[in-house]
């Protein structure tokens, strides 16, 4: 019987035990976004809090939330659908808070690029998220900071669409899909190097035979 070889055979080895753990690593994510799921479900049964930052606290991620807005600081724009459908930019207000923190507030959507909003602040109530995300995607894998929370307002700013509600179901849960991918990947990875071990045995020499 022929000796594997050593180097090709240890590095399919690390490299299918990689795979493998990820699978297993996708299976955990599962568990935990099922667990963050449902307390996302039961936020939104809640009743209405007041928040006065947007710290990134994801235990009230879709909990109804007003707030007071002292001061509007900056305002970005997002893409975005409006409460009616509507495509366009959401505009986001950047707000002072009474306790001079700092709050995320979708104000509406509007189909026009270049539109500016006049909204002074006051009183907003709706339901929390996540702030858009803007970092490169290579950044974001290797940073896990979650974004601060963002209120999406119920009531929109004068000339805008009121922004689509958060709605939990648009939170991908795709781990299990995932977790089956690596152990596919896996099983093909020992399966390819299965043959070309069996390929390599058929075309070496046999001994005694010239």
């Amino acid at each position: 019987m022929r000796r594997l070889p050593l180097l090709p055979t240890l590095l399919v080895g690390l490299a299918v035990a990689g795979m493998i753990a990820l699978g297993f690593w996708q299976l955990d994510r599962r568990a935990q976004k099922q667990s963050a799921l449902a307390v996302f479900a039961a936020n939104a049964m809640q009743p209405t809090i007041t928040i006065e930052s947007g710290a990134a606290d994801s235990s009230l991620l879709f909990r109804h939330a007003r707030s007071a807005c002292q001061a509007v600081t900056g305002w970005t724009r997002q893409g975005g659908r409006g409460a009616q459908g509507m495509q366009g930019w959401r505009q986001i207000a950047t707000c002072r808070t009474h306790t001079d923190a700092t709050l995320l507030v979708d104000m509406g959507v509007t189909r026009d690029p270049m539109f500016r909003p006049r909204w002074p602040g006051g009183v907003v109530s709706g339901t929390l998220t996540r702030a858009p995300d803007h970092r490169p995607l290579i950044a974001s894998m290797f940073d896990s900071t979650p974004q601060p929370l963002m209120l999406v307002s119920e009531q929109a700013a004068p000339g805008l669409e009121p922004s689509t509600p958060p709605d939990i179901a648009s939170v991908p849960n795709n781990h299990l899909a995932y977790a089956v991918q690596w152990f596919l990947f896996a099983g093909v990875a020992i399966i390819i190097y299965a043959l070309a071990l069996r390929l390599r045995a058929r075309g070496a020499p046999q001994p005694g035979v010239r």
